[in-house]
């Protein structure tokens, strides 16, 4: 024990002698100050403006002493920023003329404030700890004394022998935390037993006869882990750079892909416009081909029945003068030449067999038409996908983000499984984070993907672009109340899909396994229910415009109510899709 004493006396010996170091550094390095320095204010460190100078003597901008008191202790209480002496009541501002005209000499001489980088300490800068006034960015905190130090008050620790086993580091505003909050002692070593640091004190008391060594051992140890760790992750980092490689290729692939597609469909669609426009000529050529052909032939007809009309007209005439004739022996010698009527050489009836012709061909045309809206009106195939297991060669892992879960939910198995629960979780705060029971996957997903999850009562499962609100709105951050995601709920009685707060209840029976269907390309979003049977629940067809994200909502569920990812029953996948 006595050991014990003698040690703790040569700090505290050490630490006296540090500060009697010290103030004689700091009054030389009063004595070593500019003028602009003597005639800065220490509140805006720039040259003073309308300087007063207060009781305890230290002088300021009026503007900015006036600033500090307004904005400090509300108690009626001001006090100097520097020596922190308190005058009741506040002391009444006046001009100092003095300071004034020499600050204006100053500026004359070409005087500048000092810089504002200056080694002086700024608002969430470390201080040093021995200057007084204004004072220097710290430079280096020491472990043993317990306190920051600019460069010149740093000197003693490196000219001095007594400083030597002093242990220097990057200057600290949190010391305190090397400090045992027992014993006021500086924690040295490491309880392995409680994973700790303790100070010798402690290792005298509460933690006699654990396993402990110093903290520069235990340092060592978890440095050389750290090494391992940092090598582990590493590796990791190249594998993703190289997956983002073949990722990147697939990217380009899919794009160039596509180019050809859409090259090819254009050609397609031009070549087969080419071939209605050719057919349509075609059909137009042998309607008014047939259009001539009927008009010649009732032309022909109108002009034999115009020369029998004539004929019969002049008949008429003949006929007309005969009956008029009293000549008995005329009469009967022309009548018998006039009697006789020759037939009439035309068909007046239209000819229905060829006027239905156009009847015909405009059948024809309807019925072409017909088929070609059918075909061209008919939704392309959103997948060939007949049952589970073709799904199946789609499926991805769904991990959710940790960072994104609501203070309510706690996440399990590698993050796969999402639990409700009653308490609100202490969670870091992250700009990603709901603040609200949902949560979002980890990575984006694009292209085909497929995933189950067995779901309680109540959850809804979505799918949701990154850039959803997280706080703010209601309707901007819940899954479905928004054009931003698509989201399905399954209760005891009903079963309801939501998007952009717009709702479709689909008749289906309750299902305890949901799996989602994604094409993001094709813009193919479908959800099933999996039971004995895969039964399609509701299916999208839109435009996807970001990377979706799978979602998970608990909002109206009860404590111990959770969604599970993953885990698919071989037995099931050779059902059929209904």
């Amino acid at each position: 024990m006595a050991s014990w004493v003698m040690h703790l006396f040569a700090v505290r010996k050490v630490k006296l002698s540090s500060h009697s170091l010290l103030s004689r550094g700091e009054m030389a390095q009063q004595r070593n100050q500019a003028p602009e320095e003597k005639l800065s204010c220490s509140i805006c460190l720039d040259l003073l403006k309308d300087p007063v100078t207060i009781p305890c003597g230290h002088s300021y901008c009026m503007s900015c002493i006036k600033t500090s008191w307004d904005e400090g202790d509300q108690r009626g209480v001001d006090s100097c920023p520097l020596c922190r002496e308190t005058f009741y009541p506040r002391p009444v501002l006046v001009k100092n003329t003095m300071l004034a005209d020499l600050v204006e000499e100053l500026k004359k001489t070409g005087h500048q404030a000092a810089p504002a980088d200056r080694c002086y300490a700024r608002p969430g800068d470390v201080g040093c700890d021995v200057c007084t006034g204004r004072k220097l960015k710290a430079f280096k905190s020491c472990l043993v004394c317990q306190v920051s130090y600019c460069e010149q008050h740093l000197q003693p620790h490196y000219q001095s022998p007594a400083f030597q086993k002093h242990k220097l580091v990057e200057a600290s505003s949190n010391l305190q935390e090397n400090i045992c909050s027992r014993h006021d002692e500086v924690m040295k070593i490491f309880c392995r037993t409680d994973q700790q640091c303790i100070c010798h004190l402690c290792l005298m008391d509460e933690h006699k006869g654990h396993d402990t060594v110093s903290a520069a051992a235990e340092r060592t140890e978890k440095q050389n882990e750290l090494g391992e760790i940092w090598q582990n992750i590493q590796q990791k980092i190249q594998r993703r750079e190289k997956d983002a490689k073949l990722l990147q290729k697939e990217m380009e692939t899919i794009n160039n892909s596509a180019d050809e597609a859409v090259e090819d469909s254009e050609k397609i669609f031009t070549e087969l416009i080419r071939v209605i426009e050719k057919r349509s000529s075609e059909v137009k050529e042998q309607i008014r081909s047939q259009q001539k052909t009927e008009m010649s032939r009732v032309k022909e007809l109108q002009e034999k029945m115009d020369q029998e009309n004539a004929y019969m007209m002049m008949k008429e005439a003949d006929l007309e003068e005969l009956s008029r004739s009293e000549d008995h022996t005329k009469f009967l010698q022309i009548f018998p030449s006039l009697s006789i009527l020759t037939g009439s050489t035309y068909s007046p009836l239209p000819n229905t067999d060829r006027l239905w012709y156009f009847k015909d061909v405009m059948a024809a045309v309807k019925a072409a038409r017909d088929k070609m809206q059918k075909i061209l009106t008919e939704k392309l195939p959103l997948t060939k996908l007949t049952n589970r297991a073709e799904f199946l060669q789609y499926s991805c892992q769904i991990t959710m983000d940790p960072n994104t879960a609501g203070s309510w939910l706690v996440l399990s198995d590698e993050n796969r499984k999402i639990t409700y629960t009653g308490q609100y979780m202490l969670y870091p705060e992250h700009p990603d984070r709901f603040d609200i029971p949902q949560v979002l996957s980890k990575d984006g997903l694009t292209g085909c993907c497929y995933w189950e999850m067995e779901i309680s009562r109540g959850a809804k499962v979505a799918v949701a672009y990154k850039s959803i609100a997280r706080s703010g709105e209601f309707n901007a951050r819940v899954f479905g109340q928004n054009k931003k995601s698509w989201v399905l709920q399954c209760e005891d009685s009903y079963t309801i899909f939501s998007h952009d707060d717009n709702h479709t209840f689909i008749s289906a029976p309750k299902s305890s396994r949901i799996g989602v269907y994604l094409d993001h390309s094709a813009g193919t979003l479908a959800f099933f229910s999996i039971s004995e049977t895969m039964t399609l629940l509701h299916r999208v067809q839109t435009t996807f415009t970001e990377p979706l994200y799978a979602g998970v909502c608990l909002l109206t569920c009860s404590d111990g109510d959770n969604v599970e990812f993953g885990r698919f029953v071989p037995s099931l996948k050779r059902q059929r899709v209904d």
